[in-house]
């Protein structure tokens, strides 16, 4: 008998924050193990898969034929929320996209600022700049889920529009709600290490530079307290 994929523990973290009983959409869904375990395990009585190329699809498609819940998971070829209309779904995932490509996406469907609409996001990249972005645009991060995968580490943030934008503070836009996680060291080093790299480019710009070594010193701090 077919069985759900098995994930990651980065899109596992993903998945276990989706609403459960309620239509999802996995924006970039690639190979769609992440839409065929949601559907598989009854998580979700409906994905909406999606990708902007069709051998993605391709891909998933197969997945999905091959774990039996093909009848669960629709796939849509697009560009990323185009294809979802307001109302369809409940929880919008984007994992294994950029920070940057995030924000574009979101930026592009005004219909996720909604309380009725969590999103589900797992930065490739930079992920202190989507927490800035998502604070700053009225998004409140309900919790988020540290988690190893291919030798680096993930965070997945559940985030809900609740109206209320807000200047976050420099710590916690690099740090988010990891605190006190288990892998907050590792994360913590990962990040100290990131900051450490874009410092070195700023011999040029004084007051950045400034700023950056006051993260660096309260990261310091941070990890000596997590020791």
């Amino acid at each position: 008998m077919p069985e759900a994929p098995r994930l990651d523990a980065r899109l596992l973290a993903a998945a276990r924050l989706v609403k459960p009983g309620l239509p999802a959409a996995d924006v970039g869904c690639d190979h769609g193990k992440l839409a065929a375990w949601l559907a598989c395990t009854g998580t979700c009585p409906k994905v909406i898969a999606c990708d902007l190329r069709p051998g993605p699809l391709a891909a998933a498609k197969a997945t999905c034929e091959g774990c039996g819940c093909a009848d669960r998971v629709e796939l849509r070829l697009g560009s990323g929320l185009e294809v979802v209309r307001p109302g369809e779904v409940d929880t919008v995932v984007l994992a294994g996209i950029s920070a940057q490509t995030t924000i574009e996406i979101l930026q592009a469907a005004p219909w996720v600022r909604s309380a009725a609409v969590r999103l589900v996001c797992v930065p490739a990249t930079k992920a202190p700049v989507l927490r800035g972005w998502l604070w700053r645009q009225g998004f409140a991060l309900r919790q988020e889920t540290l988690a190893r995968a291919a030798g680096r580490w993930y965070t997945a943030m559940c985030a809900e529009y609740c109206g209320a934008p807000r200047e976050p503070g420099g710590m916690e836009c690099l740090l988010g709600l990891t605190y006190g996680q288990p892998g907050a060291a590792g994360y913590l080093r990962q990040t100290a290490e990131k900051l450490q790299k874009y410092r070195r480019g700023l011999s040029e710009d004084p007051a950045g530079a400034a700023a950056v070594d006051a993260l660096l010193r309260a990261l310091q701090q941070q990890e000596q307290g997590e020791k």
